[in-house]
Formats: structure tokens, sequence, C-alpha cells
């Protein structure tokens, strides 16, 4: 088997996720999660032609799981057909506007933008040193979240601050999920038949992190998340925008220092601290059939959120050719969908509710009506994106 295969990275604080991918026929040979690690409960969970199969590793860390995913692809005789590695990098700051491949420089500057990031970007780091020695000879590139956003205007990423907060620390407005944008806006491009140079979309990546962004003309003009992924919509367990002042209010009134602020902002808000109940989606639907109020003012909290943003970011455009729904949430929530296209009917759009219901599959994706402006589901797939740059850049 000749050497064609990507082997994708995603190297959390304790997880890691991967996978074989070839870019191009977009077959996926094997995924998996490494997660828990360096905990008692750390497992790999092994994805291969339909199958699951579970290696519990206690206490693996992330160097231990690493050699044990290395012997799996050897098994597999998979190895031999790796002609590079892509990692997923959350933070490239202004250093990044497109993925590029790994030298000393370049793990420099990720290691500079680890304050912009400093849950992710260090594990990141990990993640690369550890496949570079175990890949020495394998050219490997980084695929950043935040480089499709670099083209957004300063009227779209400024802050309304002291600039020199902006000059001399680079505090401003980043975005995330551009890689999940690149790939769903030149799929949508392409059912639709509308060069993506000549596009106006609006799209909206639900999951547990949630964020929507304006594209115009296959560029990033503005988006919902900031410096960080805390601001913009509602989502799992982070609350979105929010009055900033919220910080002196909590300090003052309850006594909260700013580490238990920042944990109940990203971690116990959103869709969670809503509906005191869950951050999932399926499980606030299933509590609002049976008449959860909570979970119901979640829902109802989070789509509103979501149609006001979209109805902002559409002051970008010149006219909106799609509206794109991905993301877990966004690929499958019938309920949140219809909400937040009724909410925006002032711009037309018309929900077929038969094509809705089985997620726009037997039409493209479209779950508007014929006299609407088109709204459609696309699956993401962040992990092929990242595999077709790291071949491209690669050469293969």
């Amino acid at each position: 088997m000749s050497k064609q295969n990507i082997l994708v990275i995603n190297s959390g604080s304790s997880s890691i996720k991967f996978a074989v991918i070839n870019p191009q026929n977009e077959h996926e040979y094997v995924s998996g999660l490494a997660e828990r690690l360096s905990q008692p409960e750390a497992r790999i969970i092994w994805k291969q032609d339909g199958e699951k199969t579970i290696y519990d590793m206690p206490n693996a860390d992330h160097d231990i799981v690493c050699q044990k995913i290395l012997h799996l692809l050897e098994e597999q005789q998979l190895t031999e057909t790796l002609a590079a590695i892509g990692h997923r990098v959350v933070h490239g700051g202004e250093h990044f506007k497109a993925s590029t491949l790994i030298n000393d420089d370049v793990v420099q500057a990720i290691e500079d933008c680890k304050g912009l990031a400093p849950l992710h970007n260090p594990a990141h780091l990990l993640g690369i040193r550890i496949t570079q020695k175990y890949f020495p000879n394998l050219p490997q590139a980084a695929v950043f979240d935040t480089s499709f956003h670099q083209t957004m205007p300063p009227q779209a990423y400024l802050y309304a601050i002291p600039h020199s907060l902006y000059r001399d620390h680079h505090v401003r407005r980043y975005g995330f999920h551009g890689t999940s944008y690149r790939f769903v806006t030149g799929e949508a491009c392409q059912r639709l038949n509308i060069p993506v140079n000549e596009s106006n979309i609006l799209c909206a990546h639900l999951g547990n992190g949630c964020s929507a962004a304006a594209i115009y003309h296959g560029q990033s003009v503005d988006t919902t998340m900031g410096l960080t992924p805390l601001e913009g919509l509602v989502m799992g367990t982070r609350c979105g925008n929010i009055d900033a002042n919220i910080f002196n209010f909590l300090h003052q009134q309850l006594g909260y220092d700013i580490d238990r602020i920042t944990t109940l902002l990203n971690k116990e808000s959103g869709l969670l601290g809503l509906s005191e109940l869950s951050n999932d989606c399926r499980t606030l639907e299933e509590a609002m059939e049976q008449g959860h109020e909570q979970a119901t003012l979640a829902i109802d909290v989070f789509s509103y959120v979501l149609a006001k943003s979209l109805s902002g970011l559409a002051s970008s455009l010149d006219h909106i050719d799609a509206l794109i729904f991905t993301g877990g949430i966004g690929e499958n929530s019938r309920v949140i969908r219809a909400k937040v296209l009724q909410q925006l009917r002032i711009f037309g759009f018309q929900l077929d509710a038969d094509a809705n219901a089985n997620n726009g599959k037997n039409n493209k994706g479209i779950i508007t009506t014929a006299d609407s402006p088109v709204a459609l589901v696309i699956n993401t797939n962040e992990e092929l994106m990242i595999a077709r740059d790291a071949a491209q850049l690669a050469g293969c």
C-alpha cells in the first residue's frame, strides 16, 4: 500500500482524538479516542469497520497512549502507509493565516500563543512533540481553528477597549471552529452550485461549544467567539455573551474570586446552568417534551440568542445564499433548527417540516421550502479537512 494516508491528531489536556484518513478517496481506516489520560479510568476507544474496541489503560499518560496507538496502527499495517501527520491546534493568534508545516519556529509561535489558549495549546504542543519522537521522518502540519478568521476586518475583530491592549497584548476577537467552517462552506457551495469566491453564507456550528460566522466570498468576515471560546452564543456549559461587570458583581456580592467566576461562566453555565439538568441537548429536548420548564427555557434561550446573532452577522453580507447548520446539535436537533428559522422569518425562511424531520437527507441537506432562502444541514468533517491540508502541505 502506497504512502497516501494521513494520521490526524487532536491532543487535549486529558484526551487524544485520532484517525487515519486517505484525503484522496476520503476513506477513514480507523478512528479513536484516548480519554481520561493519567487517571485510573484511562482507556482507548478504537473504531474500525463499524466495530468498537476498548482498551483499558489505567493511569496511562499521553506518551504511553501514543505508544499503544502506534502499536495498534502497526498491527493493522497502517504506519507504513502514512505520508504525514496533521495536528489540530486551537489558537494560532495572528501568527498564522493558514495551515503550515511544523518546524521549530512554528512550535515556538504556538508556544507564544499559549496565554491565549492555556487549556489547549500546551496540550497540542505535547501531542506534536510526542509524534515527532515516534515519527521523526514524517512531515507534520498544524491546522489552526483561528486561521480561517484572520480575514476579518478590524471593525469585526477589535474590541472597544484601549487600543494599547490590542497593540501590545494582542487582545482582540479571534474566532474558532475555522476548520469546520471551511469544510461546510465548500460542501454547501458544491451542493448548491455556487462558486465559493462568490458565496454569501451564514453558518452555525453547534455542539457543546457553539459559534456562528458570516462568510463572504469564501472568507470569514465576522464570527461570534472572541479572544477565547467563551464569547458569543449560549453553549453547553459556557454562558456566551454576558455583561463583563458580572465579575465585579459576583466578587462583591458573593465573595467569588476570579478563578471561581471563570469556572462558573465556562463550566457551570449555558444549557447546564439554565436547565439545572444537563448540558446535553438530547436530554433537554426529552425533558422539554415531558414538561420540564427549565429545560424548555434553556432551549428557548439557546435558540433565541442564536437567531439574534445570525441576524447581526447578516449585516456583513450582501445577501444570504445559504444558512448552514452543523456540529452535533446543528446536525441533529430538529427542534432547535425549527425554532431558529421561525425566529429568522424576517429574512423569509420557511421550514419544510418533513425535510427537517430527516435532517434534509433526501434533498442535499436542504430543510427549507422551494420559495424560501436556503437553510441546510451539513455534517462537518474537521478530520478530513486537517488530512487534506496536511497532504497538500506535505506534497502528497
